[in-house]
């Protein structure tokens, strides 16, 4: 893969945030990167028919509420397409996207009810501090691998957390 279209949501700090640390770590892996934005699913479409009539590209979305949103969408299309596709989370894989690399969302909400327990003991939330995730997980669907023709190497698969066969 030597080009990827980043799908990001313009209007949420977190996907220009996320597009920016792609960008800068794009060069050292040879890879060309372009923001596209998912605000509606005529414009997801254009662009990754677009985009899909080049060779050697896959998808990187990012995470925000629009993706989420377009989730079926993005992940129909980059099987029409034969797209490899990263994804933040792992709803994305269980719905048939190729791989996931995000936080752990069930750790954190094990630190939220360790808040809550805080608060009910009499802590002000104004006072506690604001914790970015510590554990990130990757899942990885070998159906959809094979249905793109990809062949997963081992060390791949056993530094999954999770494949879905």
């Amino acid at each position: 893969m030597t080009r990827a279209p980043i799908l990001r949501d313009p209007t949420q700090p977190a996907g220009t945030g996320q597009f920016g640390a792609i960008q800068a770590a794009a060069p050292s892996l040879r890879v060309e990167v372009n923001p596209v934005n998912v605000r509606d699913a005529a414009e997801i479409e254009r662009a990754v028919a677009a985009f899909a009539r080049a060779p050697n590209g896959g998808l990187i979305v990012t995470a925000s509420a629009a993706a989420t949103l377009h989730r079926d969408l993005i992940i129909t299309l980059a099987a029409r397409h034969k797209l490899p596709a990263v994804y933040s989370e792992r709803s994305f894989v269980a719905a048939g996207g190729l791989i996931s690399y995000g936080a752990d969302y069930i750790d954190q909400y094990r630190k939220a009810a360790g808040y809550v327990d805080r608060i009910l003991k009499g802590e002000k939330p104004a006072d506690l501090p604001v914790q970015a995730p510590t554990k990130y997980e990757t899942l990885l669907n070998l159906k959809t691998a094979k249905a793109l023709g990809l062949d997963v190497p081992a060390i791949v698969l056993t530094r999954a957390d999770e494949v879905i066969e």
